[in-house]
């Protein structure tokens, strides 16, 4: 009885910091698919000229503040990505709480083969109110 308890307690210990990335992760999959994968596609590819790609975008590697102001504000002008120009207004979406904005970016940063690293919540609210 006491081996079945301490495997366990091993057990639980080992799978529960691999699942805790994973919820976020998920997360921000699940707020993409909901809120950004209508126009830049389930594999963040965009569309021609029209949306800029996500997937291997410098943009959403050198930006992050423009990033996160543009998910919660809306952008509308042009912007260079990967060389190309797009000049689309992408909506807003002032419901998103900061953490769910901040799981968003953060999956897409870690998408496709994207390696951006993490923003954090304090970023992300410091942006907003700028």
């Amino acid at each position: 009885m006491r081996l079945l308890i301490c495997f366990s307690v091993l057990a639980t210990l080992l799978i529960l910091p691999a699942s805790c990335g994973k919820t976020d992760n998920q997360q921000g999959h699940n707020l993409y698919d909901q809120h950004c994968a209508s126009c830049h596609f389930e594999e963040g590819v965009g569309l021609r000229q029209l949306m800029p790609p996500l997937a291997g975008s410098d943009y959403l590697r050198d930006k992050p503040r423009e990033v996160v102001r543009g998910i919660r504000y809306g952008m509308k002008g042009e912007i260079v990505v990967n060389g190309i120009t797009y000049d689309e207004v992408m909506p807003g979406n002032v419901d998103l709480s900061e953490f769910q904005i901040v799981n968003i970016v953060n999956y897409i940063n870690q998408a496709w083969g994207n390696d951006y690293g993490r923003i954090t919540v304090e970023e992300t609210r410091a942006w907003l109110k700028e």
